[in-house]
């Protein structure tokens, strides 16, 4: 058995192992898809995508049999894979649609249906290109390698890119991977498309390639605002384009403006945090309230908690996308303290201040990075790295402070105590000594002196 440096070069490989037997029988093998196109782009991707022209489900399957263990991911769509290889095999085949989900369609696999009527079900013609598996040849029957070139997003067919909703939130995400321009004609058909009828997790899935993938991930939703199409899933963002801000404070305009500036700056400390999409909906998330709170004092511009008042609009937004509650608690809990990492190293305030700060953080470095974002995504001259340093230096203190013994409920009952309805409180008054830094044995004896006060009034 041949030995290869990388999965990579064992599926390449295969691939081509694949394309040579299906050769010998007179079919024909080509790379599809976003494979093509990022090759052609000097982008990696792992993922093989072969499409097999020319033969029937038997002589396929019977190739694919003599390689390893054939895996039928859709059989009746014609795709397969290989155990423990990273290729999706399929044949051409037609799709038509039946009814108005993303799933909604009717298969037809058909062996010889030809390059050109296979590439026509692709969504946008940098996605419709084939290369030769064999040969390399480029057969580019939408003319997707003029579009690569110009970094424009166009789609192949209006009739069949109509069909499937889920194209205009790719069409999004693709826009901002990869800093593409939409064809004006695109955007005009996105318009038209209905986006309510798709899953949330559809939705969610080209939402996090966008927050996760792209350099600036701003144009996801510029794009979808172009399109018109923000208010069906992204309502509560659209909501903040036109709210006004302080200039004193935001000469960049208006809510929207500086959010999609905050998102594009959280880029640099993504891959920093515990959770990277939890992060990057923070940022989006964190200044919702100001659409309902914003108003006009005295002449000044004032948006008064609204990173509280905002909660019941970023818990209504993350259900709608998510049913996971992990997720939702974090960027609840990112938008409701964002404010604070700024305010207490402006004013550098005690130790004990950004201890209980970062106490109430579901993720304390997340909320330092998500305060920095806030502070840089927009046009100032304001320092956010200061602001980092002295609050790292500040998370430090509380990270030990968590590392010392501390007064637990054993403690408590080994000392005298029963266990009561009032021991949790017990527990938070000993915690609150934990965070101000009183050694162990110091607030166990406050706690207990606490304890026995509190029970007399009782």
């Amino acid at each position: 058995m041949a030995e290869y440096n990388s999965e990579y070069e064992r599926d390449i490989a295969t691939s081509r192992l694949i394309a040579q037997r299906a050769s010998e029988l007179g079919g024909r093998a080509y790379y599809v898809g976003g494979f093509v196109r990022d090759r052609l782009m000097g982008i990696p991707n792992k993922d093989v995508d072969v499409e097999v022209h020319g033969l029937t489900p038997k002589q396929l399957e019977s190739i694919l049999d003599s390689i390893g263990e054939r895996i039928s991911v859709g059989e009746s769509f014609g795709i397969y894979n290989i155990k423990g290889y990273s290729i999706d095999i399929a044949m051409p085949r037609k799709e038509t649609m039946r009814g108005r989900g993303h799933r909604d369609f009717d298969v037809l696999v058909d062996p010889f249906l030809g390059t050109k009527k296979a590439a026509m079900r692709r969504d946008f013609t940098v996605n419709a290109m084939m290369q030769d598996v064999l040969s390399g040849e480029i057969v580019d029957e939408f003319d997707g390698r003029s579009d690569l070139e110009k970094r424009i997003l166009r789609h192949v067919n209006d009739d069949t890119f109509a069909e499937d909703p889920l194209r205009v939130l790719r069409g999004a995400q693709f826009a901002s991977r990869f800093e593409f321009d939409v064809a004006p004609e695109t955007v005009e058909i996105c318009k038209k498309m209905d986006l309510s009828y798709l899953a949330k997790e559809r939705v969610t899935a080209e939402l996090e390639k966008a927050l996760l993938k792209a350099e600036k991930p701003s144009i996801f939703f510029e794009v979808l605002r172009e399109m018109e199409q923000l208010s069906v899933w992204f309502k509560e963002a659209e909501d903040l384009i036109n709210v006004p801000q302080d200039p004193l404070f935001h000469l960049e305009g208006d809510v929207w403006t500086h959010t999609m500036m905050v998102l594009d700056q959280a880029v640099q400390y993504r891959d920093l945090v515990k959770n990277p999409f939890g992060f990057m909906l923070s940022a989006l998330t964190h200044d919702f309230g100001k659409a309902i709170c914003t108003e006009v004092i005295n002449g000044v511009i004032h948006s008064y908690n609204h990173e509280t008042k905002g909660l019941p609009l970023v818990e209504a937004f993350m259900k709608r996308l998510t049913s996971e509650k992990g997720l939702i608690d974090y960027v609840l809990n990112l938008s409701e303290h964002h404010m604070k990492p700024n305010v207490v190293a402006f004013d550098k305030s005690s130790v004990k201040s950004t201890n209980k700060m970062f106490d109430k953080a579901i993720d304390p470095e997340a909320l330092i990075y998500i305060s920095a974002a806030d502070g840089s995504g927009k046009i100032s001259s304001w320092n956010h790295v200061s602001n980092v340093e002295f609050l790292k230096e500040r998370l430090d203190i509380y990270r030990e402070y968590m590392s010392r013994p501390y007064v637990m409920g054993r403690d408590l009952i080994n000392a005298g105590l029963s266990p009561n309805e009032r021991f949790s409180a017990y527990l938070e008054y000993a915690h609150k000594l934990r965070l101000a830094g009183i050694e162990k044995e110091n607030a166990l004896k406050q706690t207990l002196a606490y304890a026995r006060k509190e029970d007399k009034r009782k």
